[in-house]
């Protein structure tokens, strides 16, 4: 009896540490969700009714404090498309080999996963000053010297401000894609490899196409952390105020995070340019939704193809 009893009671209390964490779990979850709309709903109330298709449309004027942000809308877009094709390549080839071909007791490979750890704990101003160091002064003013070009590389540009973005992200896409590779069934590997196939052509025609949705949450993982960064460009391409949009990958540009930046800090009326800050924050929020809704419906259209077998 008295067993009996003391198993009764560990029970309950089993239950009721479960409920209680569960409820402290579930109370969390509501208060991010509750914040994260009230930002929103803040955002878009004080913003939206400025969001007009001239703010859309026209460049900025009279020290930013007029006009509209299209060539931070345009600057941005292309970043981002740079920052992917640049960044998600050198991700998904190195995942491949961690996930593939690595030995977890090679030297090699544990520096590489030190090296990947390592960056994602990085700050982002960091990734900035490296980007000068290396992309404009060494890389950039590299090309000059080889071309014989005048100051043409050797600046702040697109491309080198890109090219930082990358290195930036490159641990959350090196983690979604190795993640995603893992996950495809080992059955797969083994049945290949035993119908002859080589181990290449057994990740290029059986393990990628199974993980191409990871790479694909992997690369809208990496859209989402670009976009939003603001201190790694300031260095490296970003631009006060520039009407003309950027000609070639060497030109500056103007980035909505960072035209936020300026318009929230460096404005000679701070006041007076806060309807153009809540728009621009809008803005910005609708150009990261809607990248991030792009990948997301390739994904879907990819994934439906391949359970058709279309």
């Amino acid at each position: 009896m008295p067993r009996g009893y003391g198993f009764r009671k560990e029970s309950s209390w089993q239950i009721l540490i479960g409920a209680s964490v569960i409820g402290i779990t579930l109370l969390a979850a509501l208060c991010v969700v509750g914040l994260s709309l009230s930002l929103l709903g803040h955002f878009t109330l004080g913003g939206l009714p400025h969001v007009t298709w001239e703010f859309l449309t026209e460049a900025p004027r009279n020290n930013n404090t007029e006009g509209g942000i299209f060539p931070a809308i345009y600057g941005t877009v292309m970043l981002v498309i740079l920052m992917s094709i640049l960044g998600v390549p050198i991700g998904t080839v190195t995942a491949i080999y961690l996930a593939e071909y690595a030995r977890e007791d090679s030297p090699f490979t544990r520096w590489v996963r030190f090296g990947v750890n390592t960056l994602a704990g990085v700050p982002s101003i960091v990734f900035g000053l490296f980007g000068l160091g290396f992309f404009v002064q060494f890389v950039g003013k590299g090309i000059d010297w080889m071309l014989g070009l005048g100051l043409s590389w050797g600046k702040p540009a697109i491309i080198w401000a890109a090219a930082t973005l990358a290195v930036l992200t490159l641990p959350v896409v090196i983690v979604s894609v190795e993640e995603a590779l893992r996950s495809v069934p080992r059955e797969l590997r083994e049945a290949a490899l035993a119908l002859g196939a080589t181990r290449w052509q057994t990740i290029r025609r059986i393990v990628l196409p199974h993980a191409f949705t990871g790479i694909l949450t992997g690369s809208i993982l990496a859209v989402s952390r670009g976009a939003g960064e603001v201190a790694p460009i300031m260095f490296v391409g970003a631009a006060y105020s520039l009407p003309e949009l950027p000609k070639s990958l060497n030109s500056q540009f103007m980035e909505l995070g960072y035209h936020l930046f300026v318009l929230s800090t460096q404005s000679p009326d701070v006041e007076a340019t806060k309807p153009l800050q809540y728009a621009t924050t809008v803005v910005l929020l609708l150009t990261t939704f809607v990248l991030n809704l792009a990948a997301i419906l390739l994904r879907l259209k990819m994934r439906k193809q391949r359970s058709t077998g279309h």
